[in-house]
């Protein structure tokens, strides 16, 4: 069983900077795609920023420019640098793998709440 455990949420004000961590329970080699997902209260989950295991990224377009996704193979975690916040950024921050195959494999962590407030 695949464990992503998220770390760096909490409080900011506008324009402030955070950083989210996802820890994998094993070698992120493994997962095909990894990236950031939020939940905003009363919004469905929506993508933030993904990276392949090739290293090729991309964004929502609401946080282009702002947001940077990276990885540590040698750390097996993945991070989101997050910068210039707004307050629409306020929500709960999930970690996903997925492995592409039959069947996919699709994992989560269990969120982090990020709140952009002053």
């Amino acid at each position: 069983q695949v464990q992503l455990v998220e770390s760096g949420g909490g409080l900011v004000q506008p324009g402030g900077s955070l950083r989210l961590s996802c820890a994998a329970s094993r070698s992120i080699f493994s997962f095909n795609v990894m990236g950031w997902y939020r939940q905003a209260p009363g919004k469905q989950r929506e993508p933030v920023a993904l990276i392949t295991s090739g290293d090729v990224t991309t964004y929502a377009d609401s946080v282009k420019g702002r947001f940077t996704i990276s990885r540590d193979n040698a750390k097996n975690t993945v991070y989101l640098q997050m910068n210039s916040l707004k307050p629409e950024d306020t929500a709960v921050y999930y970690c996903n793998a997925l492995v592409v195959g039959v069947p996919v494999r699709n994992y989560w962590g269990q969120g982090t709440q990020v709140t952009v407030s002053s």
